[in-house]
C-alpha cells in the first residue's frame, strides 16, 4: 500500500516537477525580460478568470467518481450523458468568461484586451470537458503514466514556449497567454482521441433530464466546495486590486508564490493518488487503515517543506535574477507551510465526499475561504500586501482541520486521527523554519539532515502499523 501511495504520488507529481524544475532554471532567462507589471497583470487576470472557474464543470466529477465505484458496470453510461450535457453548457460558461475577461484586463493591457479573451476561451469552447473525463477515468483506473506523459510533455512545451515568446520575442505577459493557449489546445486534442474513439466514451446529447437533475443535486452543493479553492489561491490577488494595492505590489506577492505553486501541485497530484486508496479503505470499512496512511502522507508533507523553507532565501536568489524579486523569500516560507494542511483535509473531506455529505462538506471549504476575503478586505487595506500571507496561512489551517469538529464525520469514521496534535506541530514547524531562513549554509545542511531522518523513522514506524491491519 506504502508502495503504491508513493509511487503513485510520484508519477502523479514528480512528472509535472520535471517540468517545474526545468521551469525554475528557464526562470533565470526569462525573469530578466519581466517587471513586476507583468507578474500584477498576471496575477490579476488569473485572479478574476478563477473566479468563474469552478462553475465550467459544476462540481459534477464527484458524481463521475461514485458511478465509478458505485456503477462499475454501468457508469459509462452516465458519463458520457455528463459529457453532453457539460459540452453544451460549456459554450455559455465560455461567454460569461470572455465577458468577464473584457472588462476586468487591467489598463496597462489595454491594447491587447481581445486577443487575451480570444486566447482564454478557445479551449474551452472547442473541447469543453474533455480533458477533465479523460484525465478522471485515467486516475479512477488507477493509470497514472497515461496523465504524467502528458504531463511531462505539455510542461515542457509550455516551458519552451515561454522562454521563446518571453525571452526572444519580449512578449512580457502576453508570452505566458499565448503558451498557454497553444499548449492547452494541445493537451485537449491529446484527451480527444482516446476518449472519444478508444474507450468510446462519446457525447450523448439527448441526455436524460432526469439524470442530470440527480447528478446536480450531488455535485451543486459542490461549487461552494470547489470555490473555496479560488477563494484561498487566487481572491487575494483579486482584493488587492479592489483595495488599491499597486498592480506592481501584486506582482512581487504574485512572485512570492514560486515555491507555493510547487507545493500545491504536490499537493494535488498526492490527492490524485491517496483518493482511490482511501476510497478502497472506507468501502471495506476499514477506517483505520486510512488514518495511517493519512499519517504517512503528512509526515511526508512536514519533510518537503521544511526543506523547501529552510532553503527559500537560496531558492529564490537562484530563480529569479531580479534584486526586488528574490526579497520576496521570507513570504515564500509562510505559503508552502500552509500547505501542510493538505493530509488532514483529505482525511476529513474524503470520507464526507464519498458517504456524499456534499452539503456538510461546502461548509468547510467555504468557511474557510470566506475567512481569507474577510481578513483581506479589513487588513490589506492597514498592512499591505504581505499580510496576504497570513491570512491565507490561517484560512488554510482552519479548511484543513475544522471538518473534524462535525458531529457527522465523528459517526461517520471510527479512527482517531489527532488533529490538534498534528495542528500543533504544524505551528511549531512553521516558526522554526522561518527562524532558519537566515542561517549559514552549514547549519542549513545539518537542520535538513535532522528533518529527514526524523521523517523517514516517523513514516516507517506508521508504515509498519498500516501494514499490520491491511
Amino acid at each position: 500500500m506504502l508502495k503504491k501511495l508513493f509511487s503513485h504520488t510520484a508519477i502523479y507529481g514528480f512528472a509535472p516537477q520535471i517540468t517545474k524544475i526545468a521551469s525554475f532554471f528557464s526562470l533565470p532567462l526569462i525573469t530578466q525580460e519581466l517587471t513586476e507589471l507583468d507578474y500584477g497583470i498576471a496575477g490579476v487576470l488569473t485572479a478574476y478568470t478563477s473566479a468563474i472557474a469552478v462553475f465550467s464543470f459544476l462540481g459534477l466529477r464527484v458524481v463521475l467518481v461514485n458511478s465509478y465505484f458505485k456503477s462499475p458496470k454501468q457508469f459509462k453510461w452516465a458519463w458520457r450523458q455528463i459529457y453532453g450535457f457539460l459540452s453544451i453548457w460549456n459554450i455559455a460558461y465560455a461567454f460569461f468568461l470572455g465577458a468577464l475577461i473584457y472588462f476586468i484586463v487591467p489598463t496597462e493591457a489595454n491594447d491587447q484586451r481581445w486577443l487575451i479573451v480570444l486566447l482564454h476561451i478557445g479551449p474551452i469552447v472547442f473541447f469543453g470537458p474533455t480533458s477533465n473525463i479523460c484525465s478522471t477515468y485515467y486516475q479512477l483506473k488507477q493509470k497514472p503514466f497515461q496523465i504524467a506523459i502528458r504531463s511531462v510533455v505539455f510542461g515542457i512545451l509550455t516551458i519552451v514556449l515561454n522562454v521563446v515568446f518571453i525571452a526572444n520575442y519580449k512578449m512580457g505577459f502576453m508570452g505566458w497567454f499565448w503558451s498557454s493557449f497553444i499548449v492547452g489546445v494541445i493537451r485537449n486534442l491529446s484527451f480527444y482521441y482516446p476518449l472519444n474513439f478508444v474507450l468510446k466514451l462519446t457525447p450523448i446529447f439527448n441526455f436524460k433530464w432526469r439524470l442530470i437533475k440527480s447528478s446536480l443535486s450531488v455535485s451543486l452543493p459542490m461549487i461552494p466546495h470547489y470555490y473555496s479553492n479560488y477563494l484561498l489561491n487566487s481572491s487575494d490577488k483579486m482584493v488587492m486590486d479592489v483595495s488599491g494595492i499597486s498592480t506592481g505590489n501584486i506582482g512581487k506577492y504574485n512572485v512570492a508564490y514560486t515555491v507555493g505553486r510547487f507545493t500545491n501541485n504536490l499537493g494535488s497530484a498526492s490527492g490524485l493518488a491517496i483518493g482511490p486508496l482511501l476510497n478502497k479503505f472506507y468501502k471495506d470499512n476499514n477506517d483505520m487503515a486510512a488514518s495511517f496512511l493519512i499519517f504517512i502522507l503528512q509526515v511526508s508533507f512536514f519533510m518537503i517543506t521544511c526543506l523547501l523553507s529552510v532553503w527559500m532565501k537560496e531558492i529564490f536568489y537562484f530563480l529569479l535574477r531580479n534584486e526586488t524579486l528574490s526579497q520576496m523569500y521570507y513570504l515564500g516560507i509562510i505559503i508552502v507551510m500552509s500547505y501542510n494542511y493538505r493530509p488532514m483535509y483529505f482525511a476529513a473531506n474524503s470520507k464526507l465526499m464519498f458517504s456524499e455529505k456534499t452539503n456538510i462538506l461546502w461548509r468547510v471549504t467555504l468557511g474557510a475561504g470566506l475567512v481569507n476575503v474577510i481578513l483581506n478586505l479589513i487588513l490589506l487595506p492597514i498592512y499591505g500586501f504581505e499580510i496576504a500571507a497570513i491570512t491565507t496561512f490561517v484560512a488554510y489551517i482552519f479548511m484543513g482541520y475544522s471538518g473534524f469538529s462535525f458531529k457527522v464525520f465523528k459517526q461517520l469514521t471510527n479512527a482517531n486521527y489527532y488533529p490538534l496534535i498534528w495542528l500543533f506541530i504544524t505551528l511549531i514547524l512553521t516558526i522554526l523554519v522561518y527562524l532558519f531562513k537566515d542561517f549559514t549554509i552549514s547549519n542549513k545542511i545539518i537542520i535538513s539532515i535532522i528533518f529527514l531522518l526524523v521523517g523517514t523513522f516517523a513514516i516507517v514506524a506508521f508504515n509498519m502499523k498500516l501494514k499490520e491491519i491491511t
